[in-house]
């Protein structure tokens, strides 16, 4: 098995080993991966965090060792908690900038470093070994108003709407999967919409059935997710109410307390 990890900003994660295919998700600096498979310019991986498959291009892939792997497997953790901040590379003496929710993979004094690879980082940063409070999410959650919708999109500059609980709950000591049709195997149901509390989770079916969406429950009948910005709406037992249509643009499958 080969190993690999993201030194990027950002790295698009493709459906297919095409770089017009779909955009599933995103490696954000520091995430790392395992390699499944070798393509003509691509590999497939899958993701250590939530174990996501996809493909990404060859060019954007930087290798590390097994025992390097294995340590970033068995450490906490540390995660940027800036929306925006700018990492050094020492090695090059370059700069550039990471997003909330990136890796800082084995910081210690303000540096990580593992194999020949040397980074400074003097942002705000949470090592969430502990599961934080439901005003703990929603304050995470409001820093994301009004980043725009990007289908696979995971940082403040683009982002959908699983990938927006995951990345709030990750960065409050909590792992839910990728999408939002795994997501809603977690928690407890509630029988109903009365008995829902800021940080409870609400998922949203189309008409055939299928979760298609995903948002974090607010005081005052509130939702904050993912549509077209990062946004606040109305929420009832039908669903979600758009200020902007005045109509429903989500119906309601179920609420689950995952926290």
């Amino acid at each position: 098995m080969q190993y690999g990890i993201c030194l990027l900003s950002v790295i698009p994660c493709r459906k297919e080993a095409s770089n017009t295919s779909e955009m599933v998700t995103q490696l954000l600096f520091g995430d790392h991966y395992s390699i499944l498979e070798t393509g003509e310019g691509w590999i497939k991986i899958k993701i250590a965090y939530d174990n996501y498959e996809c493909w990404i291009n060859l060019k954007q892939h930087t290798k590390v060792g097994e025992a390097t792997f294995n340590q970033l497997q068995k450490q906490p953790a540390v995660y940027s908690t800036e929306l925006m901040q700018v990492i050094s590379n020492k090695n090059t003496k370059t700069n550039f900038p990471i997003s909330i929710g990136a890796v800082l993979p084995l910081l210690k004094d303000k540096t990580s470093n593992f194999e020949s690879f040397s980074f400074g980082f003097e942002g705000q940063t949470t090592v969430p070994n502990q599961k934080k409070s439901a005003q703990d999410i929603i304050s995470t959650a409001y820093l994301f108003i009004n980043a725009p919708y990007l289908w696979g999109g995971k940082n403040p500059l683009g982002i959908d709407c699983s990938g927006f609980t995951q990345t709030v709950f990750k960065l409050n000591g909590y792992k839910l999967p990728r999408d939002a049709s795994q997501q809603v195997e977690l928690g407890s149901p509630l029988s109903f919409v009365e008995e829902a509390e800021a940080g409870d989770l609400a998922f949203f079916d189309n008409e055939e059935g299928n979760i298609v969406h995903v948002g974090i429950l607010l005081d005052n009948q509130q939702i904050i997710h993912a549509s077209g910005s990062v946004r606040i709406d109305k929420f009832d037992h039908y669903g979600i109410f758009s200020s902007d249509t005045k109509k429903y643009s989500h119906t309601l499958r179920v609420i689950k307390k995952v926290i």
